[in-house]
């Protein structure tokens, strides 16, 4: 078994300087066969995770490969994000691996919620096209970005707006109030299931879509208002976010995956609780990452400039990310070369327990095709 080297990576960005505390707006670490210099190697990044230790960083290095695990300025802190900023902070990892660790090829490896956010790289190194939010100015490092060679998507959902929406309670009729519920837009109300009818499942998803786009016009009033105040913005939370019916109705989106859990365990505890993606968010990080309306991290746009060749992989026992997303992503990649493939698995592929190594050989043996 290869000897690994983890190597920690700190960099100012071109819209961020090292801090007054001392640490750097990008982080992560640098994973490597001890004694080598990879000529391809992998780089993960997320919107809000650390990715630095990400599961596949080791795995992927005893098989030959460097692998950057990868942090933005919005590790642990995606209430501010801003997608501009975000992009320009992966541009400079995937630049340390061309310019000082001597990679000649980069793999974009989009896991989880970071599919789309590698989608969008890609996708914005190779046709700039992302607008900044509410009078914003894009920074012209956003439109000076590296292309990678190749794309990897991995139990990844399609878009930040789209998964957040498919996961919403419809049934709110307060946002202030966690409590307020139209029993008859309600998923845990055993009059309308599980299983959910047609005509309910439709009403639902139009009920979810119009709860983003509410949220989206108050932000834009919110905005409006504040600005007669000579405020920039403010924080807001969102309630129950654990909501998609897929969680209780097999039917649904069938695959593997148990029925009555969600990543955060039971749906409906974790659905009144406090926990959950997007649960705090500045306005203006709203309309960049989650609104249908305005955010540029919605998937579909991004694939479709996606040439290079990509590889989607996902887990049929994943309870967040369903065959319909690993389809719509395939689907919309425009590489003539591209592949789906389904694996066995959990979200985080752990269990079975070979399910990491399996996924890890999977990569390894499409990278075989793909290696220069």
């Amino acid at each position: 078994m290869k000897d690994i080297t983890r190597d920690f990576i700190s960099l100012a960005s071109p819209t961020a300087g090292r801090n007054g505390a001392g640490f750097h707006p990008c982080q992560g670490l640098y994973h490597k066969p001890a004694g080598t210099q990879p000529k391809t190697a992998f780089i993960a990044t997320h919107y809000n995770v650390d990715f630095s230790e990400h599961y596949l960083a080791e795995l992927m290095a005893r098989r030959g490969y460097g692998f950057l695990g990868w942090n933005t300025r919005f590790r642990g802190n995606e209430t501010y994000f801003m997608l501009e900023h975000a992009l320009i902070d992966i541009g400079a990892g995937l630049r340390w691996l061309r310019e000082v660790a001597g990679v000649e090829q980069v793999v974009l490896l989009g896991n989880s919620g970071g599919g789309s956010l590698m989608g969008a790289y890609q996708s914005q190194a190779t046709h700039p096209s992302i607008e900044p939010v509410a009078g914003g100015a894009l920074p012209e490092a956003a439109k000076d970005l590296h292309r990678a060679d190749l794309y990897i998507s991995l139990n990844a959902h399609p878009g930040r707006p789209e998964v957040l929406t498919a996961w919403m309670d419809p049934s709110v009729i307060d946002e202030n109030d966690p409590t307020a519920v139209d029993s008859e837009l309600d998923m845990y109300d055993e009059q309308n299931g599980p299983p959910y009818a047609p005509a309910f499942v439709q009403r639902y998803r139009a009920a979810q879509e119009a709860r983003n786009h509410s949220i989206t016009t108050w932000v834009k009033s919110e905005l409006d208002r504040l600005a007669g105040h000579k405020m920039y913005d403010r924080v807001f939370t969102l309630q129950r976010v654990w909501a998609d019916l897929r969680l209780l109705d097999a039917s649904l989106d069938p695959s593997d995956r148990p029925i009555g859990v969600c990543y955060a365990g039971d749906p409906r505890w974790a659905n009144y609780s406090p926990f959950g993606i997007g649960h705090c968010s500045s306005l203006r990080s709203w309309l960049s990452m989650w609104s249908l309306e305005t955010s540029s991290c919605r998937g579909i746009p991004h694939l479709q400039r996606i040439t290079v060749p990509s590889l989607v992989i996902q887990s049929m026992a994943d309870t967040g990310v369903f065959p319909s997303d690993a389809e719509t992503i395939h689907e919309h990649l425009a590489a003539d070369d591209k592949s789906l493939v389904w694996v066995p698995g959990d979200h985080y592929l752990q269990d079975p327990a070979d399910a990491r190594d399996d996924v890890a050989d999977r990569i390894a043996g499409w990278m075989d095709a793909h290696r220069v």
